[in-house]
């Protein structure tokens, strides 16, 4: 049987070609089961919500053991191997990193932060949500519009997750486990929405 024409060719990437990539490319990827999803670029309201809340993060962690990572610093998680980029992460205590082929990569982050799109909402609500739970030195997980002034936050008590809701810029999310606060205002400064 002849192969359909009219559907285009696919290449699927071991995971040798993968890591080969992203040691040669300026770009990030995920790996997807043989597919790759360029985590790079972005819309500028991307940009300017991921750097406040990276900047912030920062700040607020100034002195103590813990400390924030940028969308460059990529997540292991062996549920969706070989790891993840998320836009935010901060880990606390006696940090660990994996090597992957040449590629660093946080073990233990207490906090992963993403910035939703219209591309990865998706996989950021479900796959990556489910990866990210499954480490067990995750506390927080949040999911951020650049919609609107809304932060979905998912917080770890003993085995369960609870899930809140927070929106406008008088809203501050609470964060016992790096022992500070994150206020929507701050989150969002800069960005106008129509």
């Amino acid at each position: 049987m002849a192969a359909n024409l009219r559907e285009p060719y696919r290449h699927y990437y071991t995971i040798e070609e993968y890591f080969a990539l992203e040691k040669a490319s300026d770009r990030r990827y995920e790996y997807w089961n043989g597919d790759l999803v360029c985590m790079s670029g972005g819309s500028e309201q991307h940009s300017t919500i991921t750097s406040n809340i990276h900047r912030e993060i920062a700040n607020k962690l100034r002195g103590k053991s813990c400390r924030s990572y940028t969308d460059g610093t990529p997540i292991a998680t062996p549920q969706l191997p070989p790891y993840r980029y998320p836009d935010t992460s901060a880990a606390c205590g006696k940090i660990h990193f994996r090597s992957f082929d040449g590629i660093e990569a946080l073990v233990n982050p207490t906090l992963v932060v993403e910035v939703l799109s219209a591309t990865t909402e998706n996989a950021d609500r479900k796959q990556k949500k489910d990866a990210y739970q499954a480490l067990p030195s995750l506390k927080d997980y949040l999911l951020v519009s650049q919609t609107a002034y809304h932060v979905t936050r998912f917080s770890r008590h003993g085995e369960f997750w609870h899930r809140e809701e927070f929106s406008g810029l008088e809203a501050v999310i609470p964060l016992p486990s790096l022992e500070c606060e994150l206020p929507l205002r701050d989150i969002y400064e800069g960005v106008v929405f129509e």
